[in-house]
């Protein structure tokens, strides 16, 4: 599962001066860079649907500040034919 990143709203906090990350950067041709396709097609349906409405609930808030909602209520109605 696609780890989930902090919220720029709330507050992290800092790790103490010993526990700090190294930073890593690793520079790589287009040609040896792998594809992802092959992660996902091993995932199961559910899985790759789980980390759809992450990426869209993070799109959502990134994008609107805002929990997604209906933008309207919508009622179903059974009519009758004539």
């Amino acid at each position: 599962m696609i780890p989930k990143l902090p919220s720029p709203n709330k507050n992290t906090q800092q790790l103490p001066s010993s526990k700090k990350m190294e930073k890593v950067i690793n520079k790589i041709s287009l040609k040896q860079q792998t594809s992802d396709f092959q992660y996902w097609q091993q995932q199961t349906p559910q899985k790759r649907l789980e980390a759809l409405e992450q990426i869209r609930q993070e799109y959502h808030q990134y994008r609107y500040n805002a929990q997604p909602r209906f933008q309207r209520v919508y009622t179903i109605i059974k009519r009758e034919l004539s």
